[in-house]
């Protein structure tokens, strides 16, 4: 007779361990909400929680922070997987809050900075206690050493230096009125894991995340697709390529990536033999400085 192998996979040790933490929000805190932007790994994270609550409904909204720089492809299929789910969307505009004088434009023409504001308003309007984050360990070093639990005090700001110890799947979620948790049930993910569970669940995607013909210019050693936002400067010259996105962002801050990849399985053999991260090699936006991305953080961002 031959015994059953109750042994998880990888994957499904990884679905597992994210599953437990959004249902340990749920329990715990009072007025979570998931932020959703449409990307590969928001796209992941609201399909565990789909299945964290299936049959039912998923019992708490998403938020997107529209920079007014999105891909459209994304934005379209954000509102389409919203509608499939029947989930509320709440959407806090950037370019509202430009409008209204609350937040000032930089000269640079990031958003990113000026998003957190914009952040920080909805969670206070809408009385958020819990975001959840698609943020991986595997994107950046601030991401690394953050806590799947990160507190944020009533400024929405981190501190580093002041995390919660974690010790095997127990979390603390206990706040004061005002404070928040931000919550990230991918990060013990990798950009390979994320791309082979959208490969057996059969996932659907934006098709930026696919190699496509497009005309680029090239900057800072980096492919920009030209589009709306991005428009070729005097002395660039623009090329016919071959590329994808292996993240998505502004669409005047992230660059594709050379690419013949037109399917989810091809995407996963280039991934196997990268050796730069996703972010390192194509956010415009975390070239500011070594320590960007922290820098933003300690501040509110995501």
């Amino acid at each position: 007779m031959t015994t059953p192998d109750y042994r998880l996979s990888q994957l499904e040790t990884l679905e597992a361990e994210s599953i437990h933490v959004i249902r340990e929000v749920v329990a715990e805190l009072e007025r979570p909400v998931l932020l959703f932007s449409g990307g590969k790994d928001s796209i992941v994270m609201l399909e565990l929680a789909r299945k964290a609550f299936a049959p039912a409904r998923i019992p708490f909204p998403v938020m997107h922070v529209d920079t007014g720089l999105n891909f459209p492809e994304v934005l379209e299929f954000r509102d389409k997987r919203v509608a499939e789910l029947g989930v509320q969307l709440v959407v806090a505009s950037v370019p509202d809050a430009i409008a209204a004088g609350t937040v000032k434009e930089e000269p640079n023409g990031s958003r990113n900075r000026i998003q957190t504001p914009v952040l920080l308003d909805a969670v206070e309007e809408h009385g958020f206690t819990a975001l959840f984050g698609g943020a991986r360990r595997d994107e950046d070093k601030a991401r690394a050493k953050e806590r799947v639990f990160s507190f944020r005090d009533d400024f929405g700001q981190w501190d580093p230096k002041n995390q919660r110890p974690e010790l095997w799947d127990l979390y603390n979620g206990r706040i004061h009125v005002g404070e928040s948790i931000r919550v990230f049930p991918l990060s013990n993910w990798t950009e390979l894991d994320i791309w082979q569970y959208i490969a057996h669940e059969q996932i659907a995607i934006p098709a930026l995340y696919l190699a496509q013909q497009r005309d680029v210019v090239e900057r800072q050693g980096m492919l920009y697709a030209v589009n709306e936002f991005i428009r070729p400067r005097e002395g660039e010259q623009v090329r016919r390529e071959s590329v994808r996105y292996r993240t998505v962002g502004d669409a005047n801050l992230t660059a594709a990536v050379p690419s013949s990849a037109t399917t989810v399985d091809e995407v996963i053999a280039e991934i196997a033999v990268t050796r730069m991260t996703e972010r390192g090699a194509t956010r415009g936006d975390d070239k500011v400085s070594d320590a960007a991305m922290e820098d933003r953080k300690k501040e509110g961002y995501f």
